[in-house]
């Protein structure tokens, strides 16, 4: 499956929250047939080191999304064409290359950290240097971006929960993966 590993509670002591295999995500509708995670290897050894910091901290890292097929990407782009949603015509797209994944850090009794928005904010809430929000969530996003940048991971200015490799272009987009087809009507 192109080096794709599948992250799983059991595994990696992660909880998945796979907001597209639900309803419950910024486009209302599933997205995905199946809750299941995949990343590519590289992105998934460095999740490892970012989640053995974070429970050394008495944090557990909740997972929303990690690879994402071209098809979805494309759905979510035509809803939200703009800043907020990449092209895959054109960008980058590392979540259709397994490389990215969108997180957020829990307590120990699986709470989510105050982080000043909601996963999948389309606003300047969402920007890591917003001015708007808590000092808490502040201290959070911050302690949340040294975790997975001291991981090896990347970060995206407008999406405090998005984290990606470095130069995602270097990794294949991934085809043909049967387990993620979409379930657009």
């Amino acid at each position: 499956m192109q080096n794709l590993v599948e992250i799983t509670k059991q595994d990696f002591g992660v909880i998945l929250d796979l907001r597209y295999a639900t309803a419950n995500n910024v486009c209302g509708v599933k997205l995905y047939r199946k809750p299941v995670c995949y990343l590519h290897q590289d992105a998934a050894k460095n999740l490892k080191t970012a989640i053995a910091t974070a429970k050394n901290l008495g944090l557990k890292i909740k997972i929303f999304d990690g690879f994402r097929p071209i098809e979805v990407q494309q759905f979510m782009f035509n809803k939200f064409p703009g800043d907020f949603v990449s092209d895959p015509k054109t960008g980058a797209i590392p979540h259709c290359r397994g490389v990215a994944v969108d997180l957020t850090l829990c307590d120990e009794n699986e709470n989510e950290l105050e982080m000043g928005s909601d996963f999948d904010e389309f606003s300047d809430l969402a920007f890591h240097n917003c001015q708007k929000i808590s000092l808490e969530a502040n201290r959070n996003r911050l302690l949340l971006l040294g975790l997975m940048t001291a991981a090896g991971f990347d970060f995206y200015s407008k999406e405090w929960w998005h984290y990606q490799l470095f130069r995602p272009r270097e990794y294949s987009i991934v085809q043909n993966l049967h387990i993620h087809q979409k379930t657009l009507q």
